[in-house]
């Protein structure tokens, strides 16, 4: 065999190695181009079809990221199988390195457990106002491992769904009425009967404190230097701010009108000379 013939055979075999490679990296590029923009199409279906909006939010907020996850995993997997390489060789590559993921990844699945625990026993939602972890905001996004929550002085704060299920969870929203506790503090010489009317009528004026249930003004307290009376109001959940801050403008206002004077601490100093 000369040179001839041996050039001409591995030019033979590189066409046929190229064509036939060529065509599958052609077939899988395109795959993976469409497939991404699929996934993302389905996704964005999930999250914003109206066809879904009997779906709670933080269900559709975690199916959105589950699928994601889901269908790319789908995605190169079938890439993959087009390329050539054996569904078995990759199925058995896939669970070994399944196994050191999640052996290094125990707390992203913890926090992906945490996901579910949330979207099955729904200590929150979407829309809801909660104190959990040592922050506060509202919630914006429940996914696959972390929820998301918008703090009053609008922070984004991401925190992670294993730390949730084992902490402290306060929900501010759950519940349609909310009661609103202060307390006022008077001088000793000043009537009580009268304190009390006093505070009563300025809960009574605020259109967003309910008489049902009655609110609740009594003398709780014999203080060092003044009497403390307790109040308690209830509002609907989203007007509780409002209550807190306009009664206790109103009340400070209303002491004044009656001449019913508020203690501050203070000190005597007496001076004598030898």
């Amino acid at each position: 065999m000369n040179w001839n013939e041996i050039w001409t055979n591995l030019l033979k075999f590189g066409t046929e190695f190229l064509t036939s490679w060529g065509i599958k990296l052609l077939v899988a590029i395109v795959v993976l181009v469409v497939g991404i923009k699929l996934v993302k199409v389905f996704v964005k279906f999930i999250k914003t079809s109206k066809k879904l909006d009997k779906l709670d939010d933080s269900l559709r907020s975690f199916l959105g990221s589950f699928s994601s996850i889901m269908l790319y995993f789908v995605l190169i997997i079938t890439v993959a199988m087009i390329l050539g390489v054996p569904a078995t060789s990759f199925i058995t590559i896939l669970a070994s390195c399944g196994v050191a993921i999640g052996l290094a990844l125990q707390g992203s699945l913890s926090n992906f457990a945490g996901g579910l625990m949330i979207l099955l026993f729904k200590p929150f939602k979407v829309g809801d106002f909660i104190e959990a972890s040592g922050e506060c905001g509202t919630v914006v996004e429940i996914s696959v491992v972390y929820t998301v929550i918008l703090t009053g002085d609008n922070k984004r704060i991401t925190i992670p769904n294993g730390a949730l299920t084992n902490s402290v969870i306060e929900n501010y929203s759950s519940e349609e009425l909310r009661r609103v506790d202060m307390t006022f503090c008077t001088g000793y010489e000043c009537d009580i009967e009268k304190t009390k009317k006093v505070i009563a009528e300025v809960i009574a004026a605020h259109p967003m404190a309910l008489k049902d249930p009655e609110p609740f003004v009594r003398l709780s307290q014999h203080g060092d230097s003044a009497l403390t009376y307790t109040v308690r109001v209830w509002c609907k959940s989203e007007n509780y701010w409002d209550v807190n801050f306009d009664i206790m403008e109103g009340v400070k206002e209303a002491f004044d009108k009656n001449n019913i004077s508020i203690p501050y601490p203070q000190m005597d100093v007496h001076v004598t000379k030898d």
